[in-house]
């Protein structure tokens, strides 16, 4: 997502994005933001874990009367954008020319995993936390220890909103991405003419390095499983 960004910032096809960045201030909790430098995309790098609610910096593309911005965001916000289009809110959705979504199983409540069970409970102090990530469990990265949280015990603390969505991989987005457990390759589908615009723009320049998904069948079978089991998961919901 990063380097696609910067590409295209830099080559004024965008002149901003939409993405949520970590406060220094708040270990790990994100904030939506504008960012319309190379810095700014940079500082916003990397896996939130905590929600954000990006379409609230849809605001600052407005005041800042921005008609070119990304927008980077979960599939449930991805959505939200596209019902603006059909409604026809022109206001809203005028300033946002790409629509990268996330692929995302849900999102964790900051005050209740972070502070109450990772800080609180189990006495990690977050500012110490060098990263953190997903794979089978909940790995908290504290200087040279990781500590491994049981998915059951994080999913606690997941947003109830998130277990009515049935969309992981943001099938509404331009370009959808997510990690699959793949190390150091992002999984991306193009999925409209705008995306592969984009996409194809810097695969050209050497912007990115790409590969067939084909080749990683681990993945795409790790895509299928989420997808199926999040919709499985927003029907039981719903009932």
């Amino acid at each position: 997502v990063t380097a696609i960004l910067l590409f295209a910032l830099k080559n004024n096809l965008i002149d901003g994005a939409i993405v949520a960045k970590s406060e220094k201030e708040k270990p790990f909790f994100p904030r939506p933001i504008l960012a319309t430098t190379s810095e700014e995309i940079l500082q916003s790098a990397g896996t939130k874990y905590f929600y954000s609610p990006n379409i609230l910096a849809i605001t600052k593309a407005i005041e800042q009367k921005k008609n070119s911005a990304a927008f980077v965001g979960t599939p449930c916000q991805i959505r939200a954008i596209r019902k603006m289009q059909l409604a026809g809110l022109k206001k809203y959705v005028t300033p946002l020319k790409l629509l990268i979504g996330l692929a995302c199983s849900e999102c964790f409540i900051y005050e209740g995993l972070m502070e109450n069970h990772i800080h609180g409970k189990l006495g990690i102090d977050p500012y110490r936390i060098k990263k953190i990530n997903i794979k089978g469990k909940m790995l908290v990265t504290v200087d040279s220890e990781t500590v491994a949280i049981p998915l059951a015990e994080a999913k606690q603390y997941a947003r109830k909103s998130c277990h009515f969505c049935e969309d992981f991989s943001s099938e509404f987005a331009d370009i959808s991405v997510g990690g699959l457990g793949l190390e150091g390759w992002t999984f991306a589908i193009i999925r409209t003419e705008k995306g592969d615009e984009f996409f194809s723009a810097a695969e050209k320049a050497e912007a990115i390095t790409t590969k067939d998904a084909s080749l990683e069948q681990n993945a795409l079978n790790l895509l299928i499983k989420l997808s199926t089991k999040k919709q499985a998961t927003a029907k039981g919901a719903s009932k």
